[in-house]
């Protein structure tokens, strides 16, 4: 089952961001961060749950993406399931959620980035209907408190 996501899931997708996607960060930041994205209407953030075992087992973040070229779409932010679940449909339910929510918006498109060494990913990807239409690098500049 698809739902939004609540913070008694920070646990869950803390441990999915860790041991899926490689991204170390603590229970209580993504605790926060869902408290405060699931109130924001701009952005969509959703857990698939096993409904026999109530075990969340991925989720997906998606965000209202628009600039001066471009009409508004989704860009999703992170889209993860646990390895012990891959395989199983629960990815592309999310993404058919996902292309759901868009078309209720009247959103245009769903973009994102995905790593050059994701093949796997990729390939699931491709699988869904999306193409790469591009190849870039990405730049970043982080500032301490």
């Amino acid at each position: 089952m698809i739902r939004t996501a609540q913070t008694s899931d920070a646990q869950a997708l803390r441990d999915i961001c860790d041991i899926s996607l490689g991204y170390s960060v603590s229970t209580e930041l993504v605790r926060e961060q869902i408290a405060r994205l699931t109130k924001d209407p701009n952005q969509y953030l959703v857990v698939f749950e096993e409904e026999t075992s109530q075990t969340v087992t991925g989720f997906l973040h998606a965000s209202r993406y628009e600039s001066i070229y471009s009409e508004a779409g989704f860009n999703i932010m992170g889209l993860a399931v646990h390895p012990d679940y891959q395989h199983r449909g629960m990815g592309k339910r999310l993404l058919l959620a996902l292309e759901d929510e868009a078309k209720k918006r009247h959103y245009s498109y769903i973009r994102f980035n995905s790593a050059d060494h994701r093949r796997a990913a990729h390939a699931f990807y491709e699988r869904c209907g999306y193409v790469s239409d591009k190849i870039q690098k990405r730049f970043l500049k982080q500032f301490e408190d």
